[in-house]
Order: C-alpha cells, then sequence, then structure tokens
C-alpha cells in the first residue's frame, strides 16, 4: 500500500499533474499513466491537499472543468432538477435541441431505446392478431371536427398547414394531433358484417401537439413518436378485455423493461380521453419533482366513435348495430420517465435490457505497456460477449485517458464498463465496474460471461427495486384536506378517499391552483385497498367511493 510520504515522494518527480475529471494526467517517465492503485490513491492525497479550498474555488472548478472536457453536469439533481433533466438528456447524447422550440433530435441511443421497446410491443400485440398499417399525417378540418367532445379536447394543440408556397390553400389541413378522426372513416368502409370483426391496426408514427408553451424532452414535445392502436368489435366484452390486456403491456415496458414502478387504474371522468367511453392508464412518480406522469393509456371509446361515422356491422342475428372501439397509445415519453427515474448527478443510468451498450470495454495503457496485447485482450473480451449475446463495445479512441472515457461512459449511462490493463492480462481477469452502485470486481475470463449475466440481472432488478423503494417512500395516505394540503406541498403522491363527483375535482384543482400547478387525480388504482364503511371524501365530506392517487403532474 502507498503512504502518504510515498504519494508525495512519486509527486515530487512529476513534472506536470493535472486533474482531468476523475483522472490525473501526468507527464514524467516512469509514472504509469494506468497504475489504477496508484491514481486511487493518489487521489486521495490530492484530495487531502485541496479540502480546505473554497467553495467558490470548487465551483469555478467545476465550470472550469466542464467546459475543457464537455464532461459533467453543472447542476445536481435535488437542487436544481429541470436544468440538471436539460443537461443530462443532450450530455448524455439522448437528444440534440433543434431550432424550433419543443422538437428536439432523437439520437442513435435513444432511438435504439426506442426501438427494443417497439420491437417488444410489435411482437406482443402480433400474438393478439393486430396488424401494423400507416395513415397519412394530415386530416381535414370537416373531418377533424365530426365528433365534438373530441376536437375539443384536443383543439388548441392541432398545428395547421394554412399555405402551399405563396399560395393560401382553400381547405385548411390539420396535422394530425391523434388518429381516431384519420381512421375511422375508413373503418365505416371496410366493416360491413360480423365477419369483418374483430379489426385492429396499430400505426407507429409521428404526431405533433402545439398548444403549451414550456415543452420539456420526451415529456412534453410539440412532435413525438409514439404507436396508437385503434380497433372495433362485436361486443363490450371483447373491447373491455383488450383494454386491460394492452394496459399490462405497457405496465411490463415500464416495470420489466424501464425499471420503473408504475400503478395501473381508471382515470376519472374529468381526465379521461376526450369522446371516450372510459379511460385506464399506468401511472409513475417523479420523487424529485413530487409529480407525476401519465405512461400510458388504453381507453375504451365505446359507441360514440361508431355512431359519429356510421360503423355499422350485421350480426349474426341479421340486425344492424354499432360496433365497440377502443385506443391505446404510448409514446417517447417513456424513455423521458426512464431517465428522470434512474439518473443521477455522474449522468444517465441505464436499464440493461434497453442498453443500447451494456457493457463498454475500455484499455488500461500505460508507457512501456504491450498496448497490442492489451487492444488485443480488448477486442476478444468484446468478441466473447457479443458471441453471448450481450451488446458489447470497446473504446479505442486515441488521445483520451482511461479516466476521462470512464466518465464518458458514466454520463452515457452504460451498465457495466470493463477495464483491461497488463495486470488483468497477466492474471487472466478484467476489472468489472456498475454504473448503478460503482461497485468494482476483479473477474476471471474464464466465468466473465456467467458474471456479466448475473450482473446485469441484478443492476436490472435493483434499479426497479430502488426506484420503488423512494416512490413507497413519497406516498402518503391522508383523510383530511389539511393531510392533503400538507402531502402535496411535501411533493407527495396522495392516496385519499374521494366521493368520485366531477364538480369535486374541479374544485380541488381550483384550490390548489398555483405557480407549481394545480392538483389533479392521477387514477383510481385496480388494487383498491380496503374502505371503511363511513369513510368520507376528503374534500367534500360527502361519503367516499373509492381510493383515488391525486398529485401535481406533468
Amino acid at each position: 500500500m502507498l503512504t502518504t510520504a510515498r504519494c508525495r515522494a512519486l509527486l515530487s518527480r512529476v513534472s506536470t499533474v493535472s486533474w482531468t475529471w476523475g483522472c490525473f494526467r501526468f507527464s514524467k517517465e516512469g509514472i504509469g499513466l494506468g497504475d489504477r492503485l496508484f491514481c486511487e490513491q493518489l487521489q486521495v492525497v490530492m484530495g487531502m491537499a485541496t479540502a480546505n479550498a473554497s467553495t467558490s474555488s470548487k465551483s469555478a472548478r467545476k465550470k472550469e472543468v466542464k467546459k475543457e472536457t464537455g464532461l459533467g453536469l453543472a447542476y445536481a439533481k435535488n437542487e436544481s432538477f429541470g436544468e440538471w433533466y436539460s443537461e443530462v438528456v443532450v450530455n448524455g447524447e439522448m437528444i440534440e435541441y433543434y431550432d424550433i422550440s419543443g422538437c428536439y433530435i432523437l439520437r442513435p441511443s435513444t432511438m435504439a431505446i426506442w426501438e427494443t421497446l417497439q420491437a417488444f410491443f410489435d411482437g406482443e400485440i402480433k400474438k393478439m392478431n393486430i396488424k401494423n398499417a400507416y395513415f397519412p399525417l394530415f386530416v381535414t378540418e370537416n373531418v377533424l371536427q365530426k365528433e365534438k367532445d373530441h376536437i375539443e379536447g384536443f383543439a388548441p394543440e392541432v398545428a395547421w398547414v394554412t399555405k402551399s408556397g405563396q399560395s393560401d390553400l382553400e381547405v385548411p389541413i390539420a396535422i394530425r394531433p391523434t388518429s381516431e378522426t384519420v381512421m375511422y372513416p375508413y373503418f365505416s368502409k371496410w366493416i360491413r358484417g360480423h365477419r369483418d370483426l374483430p379489426l385492429k391496426l396499430n400505426q407507429w408514427c409521428n404526431v405533433v401537439r402545439w398548444e403549451f408553451s414550456h415543452p420539456t424532452p420526451f415529456i412534453r414535445s410539440r412532435e413525438f413518436l409514439w404507436q396508437e392502436g385503434h380497433t372495433a368489435f362485436a361486443t363490450k366484452e371483447e373491447a373491455d378485455t383488450e383494454v386491460l390486456e394492452i394496459l399490462e403491456l405497457y405496465r411490463r415496458i415500464y416495470e420489466e423493461y424501464l425499471a420503473v414502478p408504475v400503478v395501473k387504474g381508471r382515470k376519472s371522468e374529468l381526465e379521461k380521453f376526450a369522446g371516450g367511453l372510459y379511460t385506464t392508464s399506468v401511472e409513475a412518480f417523479i420523487p424529485d419533482t413530487g409529480r407525476g406522469v401519465q405512461g400510458a393509456t388504453s381507453h375504451c371509446l365505446g359507441q360514440n366513435f361508431s355512431k359519429m361515422f356510421e360503423i355499422d356491422f350485421e350480426n349474426e342475428k341479421g340486425e344492424k348495430a354499432k360496433v365497440w372501439q377502443n385506443s391505446w397509445a404510448y409514446s417517447t415519453r417513456t424513455i423521458g420517465v426512464m431517465v428522470m427515474i434512474h439518473g443521477d448527478n455522474k449522468g444517465l443510468v441505464l436499464p440493461p435490457k434497453v442498453a443500447n451498450i451494456q457493457v463498454i470495454v475500455i484499455p488500461v495503457l500505460y508507457r512501456d505497456a504491450d498496448m497490442q496485447a492489451i487492444f488485443a485482450a480488448c477486442s476478444s473480451t468484446v468478441e466473447l460477449l457479443r458471441a453471448a449475446g450481450f451488446r458489447a463495445d470497446h473504446d479505442f479512441r486515441e488521445n483520451y485517458s482511461p479516466g476521462w472515457k470512464y466518465s464518458n461512459w458514466e454520463m452515457k449511462g452504460v451498465p457495466l464498463r470493463i477495464e483491461i490493463g497488463p495486470n488483468d492480462i497477466a492474471n487472466e481477469q478484467v476489472r468489472v465496474v456498475r454504473r448503478d452502485n460503482g461497485a468494482k470486481s476483479d473477474v476471471q475470463v474464464a466465468s466473465l460471461v456467467e458474471q456479466v449475466t448475473d450482473m446485469l440481472s441484478n443492476i436490472q432488478e435493483s434499479l426497479f427495486n430502488a426506484a420503488k423503494a423512494k416512490r413507497d417512500s413519497c406516498l402518503k395516505v391522508v383523510n383530511t384536506w389539511e393531510e392533503f394540503m400538507a402531502a402535496l406541498n411535501n411533493k407527495k403522491l396522495i392516496l385519499a378517499p374521494w366521493c368520485d363527483e366531477e364538480e369535486v375535482e374541479k374544485d380541488v384543482k381550483a384550490r390548489t391552483k398555483g405557480e407549481n400547478g394545480a392538483a389533479k387525480t392521477l387514477c383510481s388504482p385496480f388494487d383498491q385497498p380496503e374502505l371503511p364503511e363511513g369513510t368520507l371524501c376528503f374534500a367534500s365530506g360527502k361519503p367516499a367511493m373509492k381510493w383515488t392517487y391525486w398529485g401535481r403532474s406533468y
């Protein structure tokens, strides 16, 4: 073990020592650039030497490092969440800002996550005999306005095309905010008899919604990617069954892939999909902001749209009937929720199931080391992992120190980092570092595949368990208005007995409206706690009908 005196002696031999985000750079012969033990203990000594530096000096150094290296975050997650989030999605190479507000460039790592979710969901709905189609982006005004309640719900968000070149269009054309009114005239054309049912279509597309003034990447974008399913059935029972089947797939996306805990439940009449019969959803919660997020929705539309668009069929008795319809969707919002839940002050933390790169292999080089042998060991390690089915890569970029690369891949959230230096080669081992908790372990190459399998599985499970524990610690059960307001102001996820009346919900919104937004119902969970007889609504004092989650939301 290096003593403090020994470290100081070594420092005296170094003509230049500079600190670059977690790694020292040396410019003196005889000091190994990749000597892990020396670096780690030297950092301790340097930390002792600078422990008495002023807060302003630390802040200035942090900003200087960020400027020089492009690494590091200027904001802490628990202090300036909005600024932290904006930084982490850019520095983690998830998005790039575009010159139109609310529109973002989705970079390859984001698209890889989206494609992973897409592959899962697309495979599952194909098992349900749901087929993919594509409908146009544009819709005429008269068709869009055919369902009055529906369009009133979306009217502020609709973007319109009014010109072609220098000429005004005779009839303005809307850009779809959703596709019910785009699709259903053709459902009416294609459905004639009971043998044409069920009709079950899905499309992967973009939509545009333009009403809001403060967009947030992934969470509230003016253009975003999503899937939207639209189905028609002969009976309500069939429609009801599918609503819950799709909702379960959405739960699996969040909990099994993104490691984000969600609650399944039913939306209130005030919060349901405009023009629908009822809406179910999966709801997430962001503890750092105290806000809920609607993760995905599965709607039963009833027969409202089939009446508007005359989607009739002849049943088995030869009688004319209206179809029962559903629509359901999830979007790239899923990715933003994942970032908000798992990210930390080093950057992204990606669950292994969706990470584009699950394992990054980094050579640890220093003067007089056999670089070719180290590069070869890194390449063979990547090949070994890829052959076992892992998404692995190496970082052979020149002119970057190992420490810089460590921080760079931590920022990108890669679940596992493997370091290989000459001592590792000599011992037929590698150093493995976890992104989620920073744990380090030396693993024999002979057991690497087995160990990586176990570690990635454990990371996925640990991320979910940690997120669930943090969410559950924010849950507050209340029974009175005073308890409700105290919980709301403390950024809690609130479960309260409610009379299930729309006017009471509106009153709660009005009474809680402030600069941080009003409280609203998130959902009434399917898994209802016992409601003792005589329980009263927290807001009205009337008999309570159910338990409902409340809170501020995105």
